[in-house]
């Protein structure tokens, strides 16, 4: 009898390949489905299989060649990628030289047949008495990431306050990571990175897998949480988890306590190191993981801590001849990965003992019979100095004595019976046909499958050419939009050269006009004309160019201005208003003239313009200022006199009134 720990609760796929290659275009493979009780059998595409596992989430795939899954190590590792988190890849035949297949089910008692189909269901039943090594690519870390969930480019005039809420709101989902971590007792490392408002992302490596994390992946507007198993540097093999088959075990003792376990294969299946664990702990730990027939340590003699574990289990004791070397140890575990020389030093003490029992191993396992226990009949041979064959004579059951036949003559079937006779044989002919039928309908369904599959690839080709005919046509609109775009500037540009053009001779100015311009450089003064003496028109010339105190200000309309326009222009304080068309309104001169703002004809100068620019003689602007300075004061002395002549004249009216 087998001493695994059962697994009859689990769901296994056992796989196998049926027809063609995982290298092909069309692989099908021999499913069969063992739940512990029931079984189910079917013939499915690759492209099914990964559905099926995707639907159902079986706790192991079982198979004799991890290779027929996967073309090659990374497709093999993309493969585990995508297996849900509580689904394992089991090669039941080894690790890196894997048996084959029917000798480990006969080792195992397990039925096989070289059909597809009994290969995959012999691989499920070994898997399910935990047979077999767990492949994986992955470690038991997990990282947990949080981070933006949209880009913080983008924010407009709120851009500060649109970066510093989503920042925040990564810290306050990182916090809620940590939380629940924490609540679950996980180990687990924090890397964040703080930016303003909060952080930008947030990094947990947790030891745990992704089934054993309480947080789920996730987007929600302003955070992402993504989780993701940290990846090994290749392919690693590990026994199914609480082998209970006889070990090996080699203990180095000490302030660090440190324990490793071997198959009677001499493969590594587990090691550990611990500083707080007592000697009771420890032998909890040796018990979860096999029975031990051999205790060994690396010195002599025997450790007394080494030899009271050695006792609890009443294994045979292996200890060298001298303390083994530490060259020696290396070189014997080079190709086994470790923590710490106290782990290296156990895995060599357990190592050098199978070495020193190898023969005697294999001469046993040449010995046992298939469907007995070897590792049973290893410990008595080891532990008791009994013989192979006494120990399987011994585990033997004697078999019944078989019953006496006695010879009868052959009689007359009833018609009853030929009735039950006939019916039978209609009964298998049918069986046939409906296996047949079966067969056909698999065929079929692989055949449907295969259509879907190129249906789908040439919908997908046809979405291709459409998505590439809608591209084009935007890039085609694109471009024709580019391209009157690029005429519009180009007819701005030639716009405005010709405006650069006009004002390069406004500043070269004719020399018979400006002789003294020329010649001095300087004598000129700026004007900025307004189209009329109106609030609009002095608030665009405002908007286009700035209207400023001491500007001379052109009014090309001076007609029309009421007391609002002309406060306005009051304002502005200008230098000098030139004024042309109408004549200024009574109300907006007499403004002018009261807050001392110089009017005079625009004709007195001579401008040069160019669009909304325009320059004038300084002298021929200070000629208006000074003849309206004349007139204004020869105005303020009329009006003086007239005051003069008013206030007489009331004097006089006043005077005769009282005579």
């Amino acid at each position: 009898m087998s001493t695994r720990t059962s697994a009859l609760d689990t769901v296994v796929f056992g796989v196998d390949v049926q027809s063609g290659d995982v290298r092909g275009d069309a692989p099908s493979y021999a499913l069969v489905v063992f739940d512990g009780e029931d079984i189910d059998r079917d013939v499915v595409t690759y492209r099914k299989l990964r559905r099926l596992i995707e639907d159902e989430r079986p706790d192991i795939i079982a198979t004799d060649n991890m290779y027929e899954l996967a073309e090659d190590k990374d497709a093999l590792v993309h493969f585990l990628g995508e297996l849900p988190d509580e689904t394992r890849l089991v090669q039941v035949t080894g690790a890196e030289q894997p048996e084959p297949l029917s000798r480990v089910a006969g080792r195992h008692g397990v039925p096989y047949g070289k059909d597809p189909m009994q290969e995959a269901e012999a691989s499920a039943r070994l898997a399910a008495r935990n047979v077999g090594q767990e492949v994986s690519a992955f470690t038991d870390t997990t990282e947990v990431k949080v981070s933006r969930g949209r880009s913080t480019g983008k924010g407009g005039w709120s851009e500060d306050r649109f970066t510093r809420r989503i920042h925040g709101a990564v810290r306050t989902r990182a916090r809620e990571v940590e939380s629940a971590l924490d609540d679950a007792g996980l180990e687990y490392e924090k890397d964040a990175t703080e930016k303003y408002g909060g952080y930008s992302n947030a990094v947990f490596r947790v030891t745990a897998r992704p089934q054993d994390i309480p947080v789920s992946r996730r987007r929600n507007g302003d955070t992402r949480t993504e989780i993701e198993r940290v990846r090994r540097d290749g392919i690693e093999f590990r026994p199914l988890a609480k082998r209970r088959d006889h070990v090996l075990v080699g203990i180095d003792p000490g302030t660090t306590t440190a324990v490793a376990i071997v198959d009677l294969d001499g493969g590594v299946l587990d090691v550990l190191s611990t500083r707080t664990a007592d000697t009771a702990a420890v032998i909890e730990w040796i018990v979860e993981r096999g029975r031990p027939l051999l205790v060994a340590a690396d010195v002599t003699p025997m450790p007394e801590t080494v030899e009271k574990i050695r006792r609890s289990f009443d294994a045979a004791a292996w200890s060298p001849m001298s303390d083994l070397p530490v060259d020696e140890k290396q070189h014997r575990t080079r190709d086994i990965g470790y923590d710490n020389d106290h782990e290296r030093d156990a895995m060599a003490a357990a190592l050098f003992a199978f070495d020193d029992h190898e023969d005697q191993f294999e001469r046993i396992a040449r010995k046992v019979p298939p469907r007995m226990n070897r590792g049973e009949i290893t410990a008595r041979v080891i532990a008791g100095d009994e013989s192979v064959e006494s120990v399987i004579d011994d585990l033997t059951e004697t078999p019944e004595e078989e019953e006496e036949t006695t010879e009868h003559t052959p009689r007359e079937l009833t018609a009853e019976e030929k009735r039950i006779r006939d019916l039978e044989r209609q009964v298998e002919r049918l069986q046939a046909h409906v296996e047949d039928l079966n067969d056909t309908v698999a065929e079929k369904d692989d055949r449907i499958d295969e259509l879907e599959s190129n249906l789908d690839a040439a919908r997908s080709e046809e979405r291709r050419e459409v998505r590439k005919d809608r591209e084009v046509t935007r890039l085609e609109r694109e471009t024709e939009r580019l391209e009157r775009e690029l005429e519009e500037e180009r007819g701005r540009n030639e716009e405005l050269q010709g405006k650069l053009d006009r004002l390069k001779e406004l500043w070269k100015l004719d020399h018979s006009n400006f002789s003294d311009v020329a010649a001095e450089k300087k004598g000129l003064v700026p004007v900025k004309p307004v189209e009329k003496f109106t609030r609009g028109a002095l608030e665009a010339a405002n908007e286009s160019y700035g209207l400023a105190e001491d500007d001379v200000i052109y009014l090309r309309d001076a007609s029309g201005a009421g007391r609002s326009t002309a406060e306005k222009l009051v304002d502005v304080n200008p230098r000098v208003v030139l004024k042309n068309g109408g004549a200024i309104s009574d109300i907006a001169d007499e403004i002018l003239f009261k807050n001392g703002i110089p009017v005079g004809p625009a004709d007195d100068v001579a401008m040069q313009e160019v669009d909304e620019l325009a320059v004038a003689r300084e002298s021929e602007v200070e000629a208006v200022i000074d003849d309206w300075e004349d007139r204004a004061e020869e105005r303020r002395k009329e009006r003086k006199a007239e005051e003069l002549d008013r206030l007489i004249s009331e004097h006089r009216a006043d005077r005769g009134e009282s005579d």
